[in-house]
């Protein structure tokens, strides 16, 4: 199949049970993510399915599905996906702390022919999350059933006060999936491919001198990412000193350089 940057599948959530399950979860069971260099913030995680000779519940592997404990213990995460026949490898609950942020990556194990598909099922959705796929900003919410392709740039930013969790499921591809991907198209709603609060903060200091004398006083990079965080809030533009970083090193750092001259 020719895969889209995202669909989201017209499948029924069973979002009360789903909840039921997630809050019966220990605190204790939450992992730090093993790409610690990916993200700022709490990213952390409960593998439900995965690899058996992975190195941990959570990392990734090319071994046979492995049920782990919450799993195996509570019937109601089974009992939730009975009615999708999906060949699951991996089920991973996945937690993005308030003010976390994952860093631009790509999965690049998602983009072969045979790669599994990853679905994502928000579960704990705050309006406030920015999750930016291939430059568009993806207008998931709880109780939804989406297709990603990860092996596409992206990056999450949880501005809110909450946590987000999302059940995350990676599966073979298969024609019952690969039909509901197709058939969510035409209901999909449409990403956002407006600018981010930062791309418009970027824009305002360009039109605005005295913003820009502001920031060109400003030597330390340290100074310059905290004044540029609080004018951009002034301005109702909220982003995160890893999104302003991110920016700077990602072949943009003539973005600060034009204030700083």
């Amino acid at each position: 199949m020719t895969r889209p940057v995202c669909s989201r599948l017209p499948v029924a959530v069973n979002l009360p049970l789903l909840l039921q399950a997630l809050a019966a979860i220990e605190d204790e069971r939450w992992q730090g993510h093993f790409n610690s260099a990916y993200y700022s913030g709490d990213w952390s995680g409960v593998a439900l399915i995965s690899a058996a000779d992975a190195l941990t519940e959570l990392s990734p592997g090319n071994g046979q599905p492995v049920h782990r404990a919450p799993w195996l213990q509570d019937s109601r995460w089974q009992e939730a996906l009975c009615d999708w026949p999906l060949a699951v490898v991996s089920a991973r609950l996945l937690r993005l702390g308030p003010g976390g942020c994952i860093h631009e990556h790509r999965d690049y194990d998602l983009g072969g022919p045979d790669a599994d598909l990853r679905l994502h099922v928000p579960l704990l959705s705050p309006p406030d999350v920015d999750f930016w796929l291939d430059g568009q900003r993806i207008p998931m919410t709880a109780g939804e059933c989406w297709f990603l392709d990860l092996s596409r740039p992206h990056r999450v930013a949880n501005r809110s006060a909450q946590a987000r969790i999302h059940l995350v499921l990676d599966c073979r591809p298969g024609p019952w999936l690969e039909q509901q991907i197709a058939e969510g198209l035409p209901t999909t709603p449409t990403p956002g491919a407006g600018p981010s609060d930062l791309a418009r903060f970027q824009q305002r200091v360009e039109a605005d001198p005295s913003l820009a004398r502001t920031l060109q006083s400003l030597h330390e990079l340290e100074a310059f990412v905290e004044c540029a965080i609080a004018l951009g809030a002034g301005q109702g533009l909220h982003f995160t000193r890893e999104e302003l970083r991110a920016a700077m090193r990602n072949g943009r750092r003539q973005w600060s350089d034009q204030w700083k001259a």
